[in-house]
């Protein structure tokens, strides 16, 4: 155990869990065949907290450190084994299922993370604390909602949770293929390292200590390689609890809308390229070093920064590299990779998205992808982003802590114990301007979608902005053309917290209120609502543009404006103009043939660029949203030409750009809509 009191000693160390990575949005699922139960699950929540958060049956955890695990290619992963122990810290003599955890931050970053939230003399007073504090009403409120992610179990879903296997699990923690100790090159989420995981998974199967039932979990890649290990349908895997999982990566974070995510991946990929070469240091010492995982970070020491560099600076799109060419050829096998098939999914899963998280866009579509009935599948959605899952989960009326519905999922699917879990929810969802809602579907029943028509006339709500339009049911007659520049307002928006995975969105100005940003924006703004006005589904904004460039950018949001001015976003999105083609197949639309939900190409080889002074038509697909205009409120669409950080033009198309102002015609002829889905209509 003397590794175990070298990490207690090192928690004062930054935790630097960089938490991250990862289908049209199919006909919402058949309704639950139970009775959904409120979102704190009443008597069965209690039940399931007293269970998780309780004395356990083991008083103990034996960890095995740096076990080797061979791949059929003759790589060898390591892995973490923490399995339930005697008093004395013996392994118990039974066999447990278990819990598989695929990491690319190293398992000695979990080993870190699970010290420090499971020290006694520090773990409880620190979620005491976090539950104390409230800032509600204060500037800094964002980070009250931070804080309480501590309390919401979602760290104990990314690292080890003592408690779960002191109950009668083990859990195996490895380090993917050319991350942390295994040895091997750096596959981010290919099909070699989806094969490593179903390997792993039968590896876990077949060990002398194991049932041979086994379940996965953890945050964010970890989430998204157990979809695709579900995916592949490995015989041993009986449960799932995907946390914050993307399903289409490009599409998702590395380059929404064809636009880079320059404030996640960059970082992103420093920090998984700099944790790979941490060596194992006591290997070092007792001269067991693996000289195969120094040469194997030798062939490959920073993977994928090539990609990232060449989009950032080559100047034309004929300089643009191969493997950068593949990333944006949704035929290769590189970019199917990176697409997740939740539909062949038969295996029981919990999804936990977040509405403002880096994978929004794809977390109710893996949902309702999975062919599975309700109960066997649920989605958790809060008002979270990628930081902080499980924020205010296990507070009074609250969902029950991440952790507890883990421990209860696994409870019943992989032990067979009858405690409820699979009549929850099924949809467990945090309706913005409200609170938290159980749904029988998403998108909610009772929508409709209804155009409402951006207008040049002055709504007398954002005199601020670069200019004050109107949201109308109703096309206005006449012609205008409006400008709008690119700008860096957008360093202090949503989207900017949502890009920094929640970082800005400490400060309420940035975080809930829109107002700054739409300095640089148009915005259109309907009559206040005089009934409360259910929103619940993708958006798509239908814009009639002119550039001066060949090429341009718009970016949009969906808001919901106070009395009092505050300018909520509740979803966005983003589009390159040259990548505005359409994947039909993938699409929905209204009846009326609306767009509902774009999915577009975003390849090279599908490429249209501007004819300058000549009208364009576009569609911004919005993310699917899920929030309520209360009396007195107000639907607000803004409309920008940059979007900077979440979204920058790849370095050839920003060129091209030229940064120019860009311009929207608003033309009864040729009208500049939102197509949104409204419970009843508005204005």
């Amino acid at each position: 155990m003397s590794r175990r009191r070298m990490i207690t000693a090192a928690m004062g160390a930054a935790l630097a869990a960089a938490t991250t990575m990862a289908v049209a949005l199919p006909a919402a699922a058949a309704p639950s065949p139970v009775a959904p139960h409120t979102p704190d699950a009443g008597a069965l929540g209690a039940q399931w907290t007293a269970t998780e958060r309780g004395p356990q049956k083991y008083p103990g955890m034996h960890i095995d450190w740096d076990v080797p695990i061979r791949m059929s290619d003759g790589v060898v992963l390591k892995a973490n084994v923490y399995r339930p122990a005697d008093a004395s810290g013996r392994p118990v003599d039974v066999k447990t299922p278990v819990i598989v955890n695929m990491t690319p931050y190293t398992k000695l970053v979990s080993a870190i993370a699970s010290a420090a939230l499971n020290q006694p003399p520090l773990a409880q007073p620190a979620i005491d604390i976090a539950n104390a504090i409230n800032l509600s009403g204060t500037p800094v409120s964002g980070l009250g909602d931070l804080i309480k992610a501590v309390s919401g179990g979602g760290l104990r879903t990314f690292t080890v949770d003592p408690k779960l296997i002191e109950s009668g699990y083990t859990q195996v923690v490895a380090d993917v293929r050319g991350t942390g100790f295994s040895q091997g090159t750096w596959q981010v989420l290919q099909g070699r390292e989806q094969q490593d995981t179903v390997e792993t998974v039968d590896w876990a199967a077949e060990q002398p200590w194991s049932d041979g039932k086994v379940g996965m979990s953890g945050v964010s890649y970890s989430a998204i390689n157990q979809v695709q290990a579900a995916s592949r349908r490995p015989a041993a895997l009986k449960a799932i609890f995907p946390v914050e999982p993307g399903g289409d990566i490009l599409r998702d974070v590395v380059a929404p809308g064809g636009a880079l995510g320059i404030g996640f991946m960059p970082m992103w990929l420093a920090a998984v390229n700099g944790l790979k070469w941490v060596p194992n240091v006591q290997s070092m010492l007792n001269g067991t070093f693996d000289w195969k995982w120094l040469a194997d970070r030798q062939k490959d020491p920073l993977t994928f920064m090539n990609l990232l560099w060449a989009a950032l600076t080559v100047p034309t799109v004929k300089d643009i590299p191969p493997d950068l060419q593949k990333l944006l050829d949704p035929n290769s096998s590189l970019r199917k990779d990176l697409v997740l098939q939740p539909q062949n999914i038969d295996t029981p899963t919990m999804v936990y998205g977040g509405w403002h998280d880096i994978f929004t866009n794809s977390e109710p579509r893996i949902y309702n992808a999975i062919p599975l009935p309700a109960g066997q599948k649920q989605l958790i959605m809060g008002d979270t982003y990628h930081l902080d899952p499980g924020s205010t989960m296990g507070q009074p009326g609250n969902p029950p802590g991440l952790d507890v519905l883990q421990r209860a999922w696994f409870d019943h699917w992989l032990k067979g114990i009858d405690n409820g879990i699979q009549t929850y929810g099924p949809i467990t969802s945090w309706q913005q301007g409200n609170g938290w809602t159980t749904l029988e579907r998403f998108p909610r029943p009772g929508m409709t979608y209804h155009r409402m028509y951006l207008g040049a006339q002055a709504s007398g709500t954002a005199p601020y902005a670069t200019h004050d339009g109107s949201l109308t049911p109703a096309a206005v007659p006449g012609t205008v053309s409006l400008t709008v520049a690119p700008g860096l307002t957008t360093l202090c928006s949503r989207d900017a917290s949502q890009e920094t995975i929640g970082v800005t969105a400490v400060l309420d100005v940035c975080g809930k209120d829109s107002r700054i940003a739409e300095r640089d924006a148009l915005t259109f703004t309907s009559a206040p609502v005089t009934a409360p006005t259910e929103i619940s589904g993708p958006v798509n904004l239908h814009l009639n543009t002119v550039l001066d460039a060949t090429d341009g950018y718009w970016t949009a949001t969906l808001n919901d404006v106070a009395p009092d001015g505050t300018s909520t976003v509740l979803t966005s999105g983003q589009l390159t103009s040259s990548l505005r083609a359409v994947d039909e197949a993938k699409s929905s639309r209204s009846a009326n043939g609306d767009y509902t939900d774009p999915v577009h190409i975003l390849s090279l080889a599908s490429r249209k660029p501007i004819v300058p002074g000549q009208p364009t038509t576009l569609d911004v697909g919005l993310t699917a949203t899920d929030a309520v205009l209360k009396p007195g409120h107000r639907l607000r669409v803004d409309v920008f030409a940059s979007n900077f950080p979440k979204g920058m033009m790849l370095r050839p198309l920003l060129n091209e750009s030229g940064l120019k102002p860009q311009h929207l015609v608003l033309d009864p002829s040729a009208p500049s809509f939102v197509n949104v889905p409204l419970s009843k209509p508005i204005g």
